[in-house]
C-alpha cells in the first residue's frame, strides 16, 4: 500500500465530477486513467503500476500541502524502480508549487521520461532547494493550457533543477498565454532538441532576450506558430544565436516582409521552414540559403521567383499563383504542391521537368482543357507523379463543352493536339507523290 499511497499524494488526490472513484486500466493499449481518487478508494491505483501511461484527471491538492512527505525506504525505492510508467499526465488540477516541489524528487526512483500537464493552475511558489544535485529520468516536459506565476526572477529555481534541465531534450509549454522565456532559463537547458511555444503572445520583441546569447545551444526544432509576431526581419534577428536550428514553424502569424529583412542572415543549419498561414504576399527576402523544405502554402502569393539549389519539397498549395514556377531553379527538388491555386494549364516544358518529380499535386485549379491543359495533367499521371486529388480533384473550367468534366475523362486525339505530328507527314508524303508523279 505504500506505493500506492506514494504515487496518490505525489501525483495527486483528484475530484472530478460525474466519474466513478477509481482507475480505469486498459491492458491493450496499457493506459490507465484515474478519475475522483479518493482515500477511500486509493486502493484502484494499484492496477495502474503496470500501464506504460497513467493519466490522473480533476480537483486539487491543496489539502495534503502539509502531509509530511518522507524520504522513501529501500523497499518502496525498489518498488518504484520495478514500474514500467514512461509517460505521467496530470489535467485538471489546482497545483501547489510548494507540494510539487516536494514530491517531484520521487520521480527519480522511477522510469518516467514524459510528463505532462494539461489545464492545471500552478498556485504559489515552491521551495526547490531539495533538488538540487537531483537528477530525474524525465526528458519530455510539457505544460498545455496552463496558469501560473511569472518565471522571470525564479532563477533560484532554474539553479536548483539545473542537474534535471540540463538533460531535458523536450519542452512544450502551448496556449498558456506566455509572453517571453527567461534567459536564464534558456542557458540551463543545456540539452534541449525540441521547444515549443505554440499558441502563446510571444511578440517580436521577445525573442532576443528569449534566445540570448548562450541560451539553447543545442537546439534544433522551434515551434512559433499562432503566436503576435509580425516582423520577419525581427524573427530573423531572433533567430541569430541558434546554431544547430534546423526546423522552424512561424505559421499563424501575421508576418510583414520589411525592407530591411535582406540584412539579417537566418542560421546556416536551417533546412525546414514553415511559413504557412502568415499573410504573405510575396516570396521574403533573404530565405534560409540551404533550406530542403519550404512550405509557403495558404498565402496570398501571386509568383515565386527564388532559386534554392538544395530544396527538396516546396509546397505552394492555397495561394492566388497563375503558372506553375519554373524548376530549373531547384534542380534537387523531388516535392510540389500546387493545389488550390488559379492556374489553368501546364505548359509542356514545365510537364517534362514535372515529369521528373515524385509527388506533384495541382488539384483543385480551374483548369482550361486544351491540349496542353488536359494533356500535360494526363500526361503526368500516366507517368504515376500525381498523388493525392487525382482524378477526384482535377476538374475542367473551360473550354464550356468540357466545363465540370474530370481531366482524366476528356478525349485527346493526335489531329485536335499535335497538328504537327500528322501534317509532318502528310506533307512528306505528298511531296513524294510529286516526285513520283514527274
Amino acid at each position: 500500500m505504500s506505493v500506492a499511497v506514494l504515487l496518490g499524494l505525489g501525483l495527486g488526490l483528484l475530484t472530478a465530477e460525474g466519474r466513478t472513484n477509481r482507475c480505469y486500466f486498459n491492458r491493450t493499449q496499457e493506459y490507465c486513467v484515474c478519475y475522483n481518487l479518493s482515500e477511500e478508494t486509493i486502493g484502484s491505483i494499484i492496477q495502474c503500476l503496470s500501464a506504460a501511461v497513467v493519466e490522473f484527471q480533476g480537483g486539487d491538492v491543496e489539502k495534503y500541502i502539509t502531509f509530511p512527505i518522507r524520504d522513501p525506504d529501500s523497499s518502496v525505492i525498489e518498488t518504484l524502480d520495478s514500474l514500467v510508467i514512461q509517460k505521467v499526465i496530470i489535467a485538471n488540477i489546482l497545483v501547489p508549487e510548494i507540494l510539487l516541489a516536494r514530491v517531484l524528487k520521487f520521480f527519480s526512483y522511477t522510469h518516467v521520461q514524459e510528463l505532462a500537464f494539461e489545464s492545471c493552475v500552478f498556485q504559489g511558489t515552491g521551495d526547490w532547494s531539495d533538488m538540487d544535485g537531483q537528477n530525474l529520468p524525465i526528458r519530455s516536459l510539457s505544460f498545455h493550457n496552463v496558469t501560473s506565476a511569472p518565471l522571470t526572477g525564479q532563477e533560484q529555481a532554474f539553479s536548483s533543477l539545473s542537474s534535471w534541465l540540463e538533460t531535458l531534450e523536450e519542452l512544450a509549454v502551448t496556449s498558456s498565454r506566455v509572453t517571453s522565456l527567461p534567459c536564464a532559463m534558456g542557458k540551463v537547458l543545456r540539452a534541449l532538441r525540441s521547444l515549443n511555444l505554440a499558441q502563446n503572445s510571444l511578440r517580436d520583441g521577445s525573442l532576443s532576450p528569449t534566445f540570448c546569447q548562450g541560451a539553447f545551444p543545442q537546439l534544433q526544432e522551434l515551434s512559433l506558430h499562432h503566436n503576435s509576431l509580425t516582423s520577419y526581419h525581427g524573427v530573423c534577428e531572433g533567430m541569430v544565436l541558434l546554431p544547430e536550428l534546423w526546423h522552424l514553424d512561424l505559421s499563424q502569424n501575421k508576418l510583414m516582409a520589411d525592407p530591411s529583412s535582406s540584412s539579417c542572415q537566418w542560421p546556416a543549419s536551417l533546412r525546414n521552414f514553415n511559413l504557412s498561414n502568415t499573410g504573405l504576399d510575396k516570396v521574403p527576402a533573404p530565405l534560409p540559403p540551404s533550406l530542403e523544405v519550404l512550405d509557403m502554402s495558404h498565402n496570398h502569393l501571386h509568383a515565386v521567383d527564388i532559386s534554392l539549389s538544395s530544396l527538396k519539397k516546396l509546397f505552394l498549395n492555397q495561394n492566388l499563383l497563375q503558372a506553375v514556377p519554373s524548376i530549373r531553379n531547384y534542380p534537387r527538388l523531388d516535392t510540389l504542391h500546387l493545389d488550390n491555386n488559379s492556374i489553368s494549364e501546364l505548359p509542356r516544358g514545365e510537364v517534362k521537368l514535372l515529369g521528373r518529380l515524385q509527388d506533384v499535386a495541382v488539384a483543385e485549379n480551374p483548369f482550361s482543357c486544351s491540349c496542353s491543359g488536359a494533356g500535360g495533367l494526363q500526361a503526368l499521371a500516366a507517368m504515376g507523379h500525381l498523388g493525392q486529388g487525382w482524378p477526384e480533384g482535377y476538374r475542367c473550367h473551360s473550354p464550356a463543352e468540357y466545363q465540370g468534366w474530370p481531366v482524366a475523362q476528356v478525349p485527346l486525339s493526335v489531329l485536335r493536339c499535335d497538328p504537327a505530328a500528322v501534317v509532318a507527314p502528310l506533307c512528306v508524303a505528298l511531296a513524294l507523290l510529286g516526285v513520283a508523279g514527274a
